[in-house]
């Protein structure tokens, strides 16, 4: 099985993983065909072993190894083209960003959807695991939903990553 891994909260607040010790990290596992993406903590990788697995032991190595808090998001090449193929929005429109944050928790899920967005301003949208979400440049940490997103108690809950980055992660 082929499966994207994506890694929260690395390169970013102190937490620093490069993308060749990451590999390392990963072919150490056992994993086949190792591949990262961009210094945002996107990898792919080969393996029999099921996402839940891949997940709890990626997780674990990652505690071990860069004594952090981690936390990864795990689906496979077809699940993550379903999302980016799902996505509602017109996408690549000039001045704004687009982008998908993947949520653990179908509560937390739920309380990103519920907040009161200004659609001239930012837009949001419910996927399968997912919260598409489109914001003009410039604005995004500064958005309701960007500023929602950057909590501490959802840390655990959600990543996100611009479709641009997905992209790059499915070619």
């Amino acid at each position: 099985m082929r499966y994207v891994i994506l890694l929260r909260g690395v390169n970013v607040g102190g937490v620093t993983v490069k993308m060749a010790e990451l590999r390392e990290v990963l072919e150490g596992l056992g994993y086949d065909e190792v591949k990262t993406v961009l210094a945002s903590g996107n990898a792919l990788v080969s393996t029999a072993a099921s996402a839940a697995t891949v997940k709890t032991d990626v997780e674990a190595a990652l505690r071990e190894r860069f004594g952090y808090d981690a936390w990864v998001h795990v689906l496979t090449t077809a699940g993550l083209r379903a999302v980016v193929d799902g996505y509602p929005f017109g996408r690549g429109r000039e001045g704004w960003h687009d982008y998908v944050l993947f949520v653990l928790d179908p509560e937390v899920h739920d309380k990103l959807l519920a907040l009161e967005l200004d659609p001239a301003h930012e837009r949001a949208a419910s996927g399968d695991g997912v919260v598409y979400w489109t914001v003009p440049k410039g604005d995004t940490l500064d958005s309701k939903l960007g500023t929602a997103i950057g909590k501490a108690a959802y840390k655990p809950h959600l990543t996100s990553r611009n479709v641009n980055t997905l992209d790059k992660l499915l070619a």
